[in-house]
């Protein structure tokens, strides 16, 4: 076998007896979980949002965000629930570039997967201590997941991950929202099938166990554009991909009906700007039709204190390394105007 094995790391539950949560902050998430899951089964008309960094790669500049998001979640707490993307993993098409903080805790550096593990438990914690959020994270790696399970109030598969059979297994043991983004070739299908496999029960091997699964009744879709044979990146967030997405649905006789849309990746073309855009068309559309008013639940928002992203290195407080962002400004301004158009 190719491969060196360096070192045992530590089992999630040896993790979370070094970096235990206070009992009163998962009581705040238990708060979170119920506004969250509240807008999956219809009983909130509350739009979430699931907006922060394309990558949290310094906890400085993420926990100066987040205390930013608190203080607009409070002016707008009435029309919108916010929970942060505090994504720690990144997937990378060709393996190589930055995989994120559970890789590097610090980008500068080596790979050092031990840091990387208390880095982003860490990180979790101080978000939910210091803010009051329960954040989202992307389950790029399921055996991983557990490091953060009693932290998280939503999960989302990415593009790469969602056809991916342990990824659909091990979402159909969560009890908190799991997002299956459409496959970068844009096929509904696939995604449709992704979300029916982790709405079921299923017996299977995880973490070197023998487990068996209830089935997430609050696994749900997520639209994040598509790129076609040419290499070119298509939306689709327009209204007739959302009523044809219900009429998938309806087709399927899946519980709970929903999708958030990504306003970045392909759907903006990575035209980070066009997010705000894009957001309002697609409220447009939750308007116009019932169904998919119902249907569309939210929205995913790459969003940072600086517009717009750099190398790793560069030296720019609060602006991405990864994908581009809106900066701080931007960001305040159109989650207020979203909270006026609702």
């Amino acid at each position: 076998m190719n491969m060196e094995f360096t070192r045992k790391l530590p089992i999630p539950q040896e993790i979370k007896k070094m970096y235990p949560a206070a009992p009163e902050d998962l009581a705040r998430k238990a708060e979170n979980d119920r506004a969250i899951q509240q807008i999956f089964t219809g009983e909130s008309k509350k739009l979430l949002l699931v907006i922060g960094p394309c990558s949290a790669d310094n906890e400085t500049a993420v926990l100066d965000y987040m205390h930013r998001l608190r203080e607009l979640q409070d002016q707008v707490q009435d029309k919108i629930v916010m929970v942060p993307r505090l994504y720690t993993n990144k997937p990378r098409t060709t393996g190589e570039g930055y995989k994120g903080m559970l890789h590097q805790p610090d980008p500068n550096e080596r790979p050092d997967l031990l840091k990387g593990v208390v880095a982003i438990r860490s990180l979790h914690l101080h978000a939910l201590a210091q803010t009051g959020f329960s954040c989202a994270d992307e389950m790029l790696y399921p055996d991983n997941h557990r490091y953060l399970s009693d932290l998280l109030s939503y999960v989302a598969i990415g593009a790469r991950s969602v056809e991916n059979q342990q990824h659909r297994l091990t979402a159909s043991g969560l009890d908190i929202p799991v997002g299956m983004k459409n496959p970068t070739s844009g096929n509904i299908a696939v995604m449709m099938n992704s979300i029916k496999a982790a709405q079921h029960g299923h017996t299977f091997i995880y973490r070197g166990w023998e487990v068996t699964s209830k089935g997430n009744p609050l696994t749900h879709a997520i639209l994040r554009g598509y790129v076609n044979k040419h290499g070119q990146s298509l939306p689709n967030y327009h209204y007739e991909d959302l009523f044809h997405l219900r009429e998938e649905f309806d087709k399927n006789g899946l519980q709970n009906p929903a999708v958030l849309v990504d306003v970045n990746h392909a759907n903006s073309g990575r035209r980070y700007t066009e997010q705000a855009r894009i957001a309002k068309e697609v409220l447009q559309s939750r308007r116009y039709d019932a169904s998919v008013g119902n249907m569309v639940k939210g929205l995913m928002i790459e969003s940072y204190l600086v517009d717009g992203n750099q190398p790793v290195g560069g030296g720019v407080y609060g602006q991405s390394i990864t994908d581009p962002c809106l900066g701080w400004e931007k960001t305040s301004r159109l989650v207020l105007e979203l909270a006026d158009l609702l």
